[in-house]
């Protein structure tokens, strides 16, 4: 019996198993038969894009366009996943901004507008005038200048209420950044074609890098690659089958295990058929993160440079002296060469 539907790409060579053993090319079912197997990306989407649809570190490869900046871009969410170095960058560039901003405007009022301005030079006068922003807009007041004149009174008024605010505001974005639920999964740089049993299997380790607990943890893994369908080059999307797709408790590491048996759509492929079928193995974790009560996800993904075949992962394991079991987390990404029985 032959299957339709090659595991290569435009320009490889034919997939077949191992006809030597089974006689029969095996082969994955169309996807036509199935179109909730393209992962929600959408069979165009599929067949046009020719970069991996899921970045190492989670993200999407995707872009979109036709929306305006205004209706595209939410700030609100931009903030709280940005990284820690531009969000307190940010805070420390707007709060500079706004005090030179409010400073412009005392200086503009003139020299009479701030008493007890010692400053004789514009530079001088300006100075005050930021170093009194400063004061206004924290709500400090040494007492040493207080406005002067209607329009830097204005001034402060608008100052004082931007700074109630503005405060308010950042302080509610650094409690949600600290208070949102996320993972921190760790995966191995690499994932490998190893021994398992009597056969052998696609694996990659994960562990959890929080002291957290995340309970529940489930893993959905799916392989996109490149077929021949009645002559034409078609992406095709294939659930792996895993010998645990979930645990219930993840103390310490997890290795997730695709078997490649007569089922698998690995089945008979070779590395080269594997590289030319510009293979991508994407990875869907979640998880019941214990402290928050909440669920939280993690992303990543596989390209043949990142496969190794032929290989096992060392051992993380060693004895503690208290006899806890222990695992040694710097260990995670290593490998070792698998030695061929003779």
């Amino acid at each position: 019996m032959k299957r339709e539907g090659h595991l290569n790409r435009p320009g490889a060579g034919v997939h077949t198993a191992d006809e030597g053993r089974s006689g029969a090319v095996l082969t994955a079912t169309p996807l036509r038969d199935d179109p909730n197997q393209d992962l929600g990306l959408g069979s165009r989407v599929a067949q046009k894009s020719r970069q991996r649809f899921l970045n190492r570190d989670g993200s999407f490869n995707v872009s979109r366009r036709g929306l305006s900046p205004l209706r595209s871009l939410s700030l609100y969410h931009w903030v709280l996943n940005v990284t820690w170095t531009r969000f307190f960058l940010l805070i420390a560039l707007g709060y500079f901004a706004v005090n030179a901003f409010f400073a412009t405007g005392y200086y503009l009022c003139g020299p009479g507008a701030l008493l007890g301005s010692a400053g004789g030079s514009p530079a001088e006068r300006f100075a005050e005038a930021f170093f009194f922003s400063v004061q206004t807009l924290a709500t400090i007041g040494y007492g040493r200048m207080s406005p002067s004149g209607v329009p830097a009174n204005l001034l402060v008024t608008f100052e004082a209420l931007f700074g109630l605010m503005g405060f308010a505001l950042a302080t509610g974005l650094l409690f949600a950044r600290v208070s949102r639920p996320s993972a921190q999964i760790l995966f191995s740089e690499s994932a490998v074609v190893a021994p398992y049993r009597d056969i052998t299997a696609f694996m990659f380790r994960i562990v959890n890098e929080r002291s957290n607990q995340l309970t529940q943890v489930e893993a959905t893994v799916s392989l996109g690659l490149w077929e021949q369908v009645e002559g034409a080059p078609v992406r095709k999307f294939h659930e792996l089958a895993l010998e645990r797709k979930r645990v219930v408790f993840m103390p310490l590491h997890w290795v997730i295990v695709h078997p490649i048996n007569e089922s698998s759509p690995l089945y008979g492929m070779s590395a080269q058929e594997f590289a030319a079928a510009d293979a991508e193995v994407l990875i869907l974790l979640t998880a019941l993160d214990e402290t928050f009560s909440q669920t939280v996800h993690a992303r990543s993904s596989y390209k043949p440079q990142e496969v190794i075949w032929g290989a096992k992962f060392a051992d993380m394991f060693h004895d503690s002296p208290d006899g806890r079991v222990s695992i040694d987390v710097a260990k995670l990404h290593l490998v070792e060469k698998v030695i061929e029985k003779a």
